[in-house]
């Protein structure tokens, strides 16, 4: 019986061992400067073991200023994912590489989780998509908007509530002053400023934001059109790229206007949504504004952090990886290939001056 006991005791031991290890993640580049995060958060719910950047100075430098060791860096993703063999990887290069982060990582079983958006292109996304899906790998978005608890309340009061009557307007403003205005580092801005590695300016920088947003909304509804105008209002810092972006996307029963700039007074991330009764505010993560119908008074409510699927993206992988949660919407490949098609519309659109009608 003692022994039986003890065996139990072991079996339980290692379970428990099993289920609080950390998912192994590489990181794919380092020249987008949400890496912070990740490497803040480093030994939580994710452990690093490998990091692929060919800047051995960037590299070194962010491995130092968060106590990584050296040993960690590798030149390519190819090498890193041989040497360390991680269960997933996230990417914070240029969005133009994330393709070949896909390419490399899919048929080795690796996951994925690129920075918002999904791909410098619908062409790109596409090869992609059939990479996840042919090696039954996870090919996930991460937006910093995902973990708001304020926008999966105002889809609850939404859609599932339906505490606004039915979807006609959605408008979402994101952006802030310009990337030199903040001061990104340089390797962000060199790359960020440049549609041949970004895809565009604020177009894709900010309106993925929208984009993605909009469709979770409307529960993966593509739209039947999409027209965008963007300016370059500061020409002698952004040459190459637009600064300003407005896009519109018209669905059966309704509109979304996705205002995204380099221009803002001010950095935001807010999102209106408007019913055939009553409207829902979110205003920044937690913040609300709740109008349920024209004779009631609005009211400011506050959002928590569980009402998002985890507190940080990190955690979410983790958790999904380990079949601890259920996918979200928002981080999910089919609203990205939606996203990544509305912004391939969007920049035909800007570019000829002429709505897009999606088939």
């Amino acid at each position: 019986m003692n022994k039986l006991l003890l065996f139990l005791l072991l079996l339980g031991s290692t379970q428990q061992q099993i289920v609080a290890q950390k998912l192994r993640v590489g990181v794919a580049g380092m020249v987008h400067s949400h890496v912070h995060q990740i490497l803040r958060l480093n030994g939580q719910s994710i452990e690093i073991v490998g990091i692929a950047e060919p800047n051995r100075e960037l590299a070194e430098r962010f491995a130092k200023q968060y106590n990584l060791p050296s040993s960690l860096i590798y030149p390519t993703v190819t090498e890193m994912l041989d040497k360390t063999r991680p269960e997933a990887v996230t990417d914070f290069g240029r969005i133009v590489d994330h393709l070949a982060t896909v390419q490399a990582c899919a048929p080795r079983g690796v996951h994925v989780m690129v920075e918002k958006p999904l791909a410098i292109s619908l062409d790109h996304a596409r090869q992609m998509a059939a990479l996840a899906r042919r090696h039954n790998v996870q090919l996930l978005t991460n937006y910093e908007t995902t973990w708001y608890g304020s926008n999966h309340r105002a889809y609850a009061l939404t859609n599932t509530e339906k505490a606004i009557g039915d979807v006609r307007k959605i408008v979402v403003h994101d952006g802030h002053q310009g990337p030199k205005e903040i001061n990104v580092m340089p390797e962000f801005f060199v790359w960020l400023t440049d549609p041949a590695t970004n895809g565009a300016g604020a177009l894709f920088d900010f309106g993925c934001y929208g984009a993605n947003l909009s469709t979770w909304l409307m529960k993966n509804q593509r739209p039947t059109s999409v027209l965008a105008v963007t300016q370059q209002i500061k020409p002698d810092i952004y040459p190459k790229v637009d600064d300003e972006a407005t896009i519109i996307l018209t669905y059966p029963t309704a509109q979304a206007v996705i205002q995204a700039s380099w221009n803002w007074p001010y950095a935001r991330k807010d999102m209106e949504v408007y019913g055939k009764t009553g409207s829902v505010f979110a205003l920044d993560k937690s913040r609300m504004r709740i109008r349920r119908s024209e004779k009631e008074p609005e009211q400011a409510v506050e959002a928590v952090q569980t009402d998002a699927p985890a507190a940080d993206p990190f955690a979410y992988l983790a958790r999904l990886l380990r079949g601890e949660t259920k996918p979200d919407e928002l981080t999910s490949l089919e609203n990205n290939l939606i996203v990544m098609e509305i912004l391939e519309a969007a920049r035909q659109s800007a570019k000829t001056g002429r709505v897009v009608t999606l088939k």
